[in-house]
């Protein structure tokens, strides 16, 4: 396969992976702002959370200054200057699949037109009220893409780099949820353990469709120890690192190649260290430490694939690069 194809279907999933994630993200603060709360500048608080979860703070800021609900929202979901905003991300990913008509199905092209076109049509007349459904229908739109991906593609390189793509960018995603809620999200020392504290943890693991996996799992009140443990370290947790970084692996071995040694090596690596790896430990050392490394080595990863397989001129490179998690 050509690298500009196999850049294309790379970045394809990778798109629509993060559209589906900033809908989650915006989801979850929209629902949080609904709280009462007698916290001053908890509004500004609230909404730099989902800005950091993506690293574009700094950007918005540039731009708009103080943090609230309407300017957020606009910015991450619609704002075509923001390479990480859902307008940019089905953007890109279209942009992408047309690019390789021939090397994805009828059927994933028509999925992922359709939805840029209607969201273009939802832009034009969305309103406070409709937009939990559009954070919904986005989230929906992701899964029907990667249902029609598995359903029609052929099981070659093709559906290997767009499954690639998917895996890395939800890892990175998880990582940068989890590091925000533990380090940012909660207003206070004194709200540890209590309603608020508890609330925004069942809102990080919906945000992550983990709210009855958990339930099942532990059966108990939710707790971060275990909440950690979950989206870090069960291989049974769709949207857990260690499940991610599985999938990475794996498909980094069908796809082998002369190419790709030390993308290779990496993902082995990392896969390791979640396959054996304690909560305990984690702790010991710190969780934003520990997500930090892990979100270095996921980014470092991500240039020794492109290196090893895909386009390696920087102007490609460029719009998708997310600047890391700030923790204030």
């Amino acid at each position: 396969m050509l690298s500009r194809t196999a850049d294309n279907l790379f970045w394809m999933a990778r798109h629509i992976e993060r559209a589906e994630n900033t809908a989650r993200v915006l989801d979850v603060a929209h629902r949080t702002s609904l709280l009462p709360t007698d916290i001053e500048g908890a509004e500004a608080y609230l909404w730099y959370a989902p800005l950091n979860i993506t690293g574009c703070a700094v950007d918005y800021e540039a731009k708009h200054g103080m943090a609230e609900s309407r300017s957020v929202t606009h910015f991450m979901a619609f704002d075509p200057l923001n390479h990480s905003s859902i307008y940019s991300c089905l953007k890109h990913a279209r942009e992408n699949a047309r690019a390789v008509r021939g090397a994805i199905t009828s059927e994933m092209w028509e999925s992922i037109n359709t939805t840029w076109l209607e969201f273009n049509r939802l832009n034009s007349d969305i309103n406070e009220e409709r937009l939990p459904y559009l954070f919904e229908w986005v989230k929906e739109r992701s899964h029907l893409f990667r249902g029609v991906t598995v359903g029609t593609i052929l099981k070659d390189d093709a559906f290997n780099f767009n499954r690639l793509g998917t895996f890395l960018e939800r890892a990175d995603n998880t990582a940068r949820i989890l590091d925000v809620k533990y380090h940012i999200l909660l207003p206070s020392v004194k709200d540890v353990g209590g309603a608020a504290d508890y609330y925004q943890w069942g809102a990080l693991l919906k945000s992550v469709s983990a709210f009855e996996a958990y339930r099942k799992i532990y059966r108990d009140v939710i707790s971060p120890l275990r909440v950690a443990e979950l989206l870090i370290l069960r291989a049974d947790m769709p949207r857990s690192l260690h499940a991610c970084m599985n999938e990475v692996k794996n498909t980094l071995e069908i796809i082998n190649g002369n190419t790709g040694h030390e993308a290779r090596r990496r993902a082995g690596e990392q896969h390791a260290a979640l396959h054996y790896g304690r909560i305990e430990d984690i702790f010991a050392l710190g969780l934003h430490e520990y997500l930090t490394d892990f979100l270095e080595r996921t980014d470092l990863l991500g240039q020794e694939i492109r290196n090893g397989y895909l386009l390696r001129r920087d102007e490609f490179a460029t719009p998708h690069v997310r600047a890391a998690v700030q923790v204030q």
